[in-house]
Parts: C-alpha cells; structure tokens; sequence
C-alpha cells in the first residue's frame, strides 16, 4: 500500500504529523490508529473464517482475492503460465524488420531487397518470421489522388417506420 512512499515523503510526513498534533499528544494518536488498523484487520479475518465455515468443505480452497476478476481470468484461462501463446507471436514478430518494410514500400523499393539486408544486418540465419506485406503485388502511388467512390442511392426517409 504505501511501497512508493520514499525517505523524504515520509521524513515530511512525520514532520508536519508534529506539527499539526504537537509532540504530546503524538504518540497516544500513533497508539490510537495501530490500534484501530488492528481491530479492522482483526474483523476482516473473522469475517473471512465466518464466510469460509458457512461455505462448507467443498469451498476448502476458496481465496478471496478470486474474487477480483483479473486474477480470476488469469487464473481460470491461463492456468498458471501467463504466455497464452503469445510468447511465440512476440518471438515471430520482428517490429523494426515490418517497419524497414512499410518504409520501402512507401518509397517504391520492394520489400524483398530490404529483407535479405535487414536479416544480414541483424545476423538472423534463416529465422522464421511473419510479414504482414503483401507480395505480388505492386506498390500503390500515394502521391496520385483516388477518383472519389460514388456512393448509392439513399432509400427515401419514412417517418411512420422508425
């Protein structure tokens, strides 16, 4: 709860704890809140074990923190291990090789040029990886505007239908 608090925020803490509470009556408020966040504590584990005895013995290893629904999932769909696959997918996908792509196509160099650079470059021998370009096909001009698409007909509005 309070792992981000540093030396200096704490440090700052306590002093303006002194100088609000004064240091007399300091120590009887420290004594008073460890006090309370005891009993709270104490009420949440007997609530726990009360709620435990009333689901019965098939509920044995029931954990509150279940109940949140990440932890849930993660622990429902991912039975453990958190790749989902998608360990594979991160190790196929070379970012920097698909970026050198689009950046050759949109300068009218063709992608097959750049791969056998880009894998001598990175020292990769014959590595499986994925494209997401498409081959075959030639680069589109994207300085030549689009003819604007025409657009169908719209059916006439009628009221008493909506």
């Amino acid at each position: 709860m309070f792992n981000d608090i540093g030396a200096l925020e704490l440090l700052t803490l306590g002093v303006l704890a002194v100088l609000v509470f004064g240091p007399d009556k300091l120590p009887k408020l420290i004594q008073d809140v460890t006090r309370t966040i005891r009993k709270i504590r104490e009420f949440s584990d007997s609530a726990k074990e009360d709620i435990r005895s009333e689901l019965g013995p098939q509920f044995k290893d029931f954990e509150f923190e279940d109940l949140n629904p990440k932890t849930f999932v993660r622990k429902q769909l991912m039975d453990g291990n958190d790749d989902l696959g998608l360990k594979e997918i991160r190790e196929s996908f070379d970012l920097r090789k698909e970026m050198a792509d689009v950046t050759d196509v949109v300068n009218g160099r063709t992608p097959a040029a750049s791969d056998t650079a880009n894998s001598a470059a990175n020292g990769s021998a014959g590595g499986s990886t994925t494209s997401l370009t498409k081959t075959g096909d030639t680069a589109p001009d994207l300085l030549k505007k689009t003819p604007p698409q025409t657009q169908p007909e719209r059916p006439p509005f009628d009221a008493d239908a909506t």
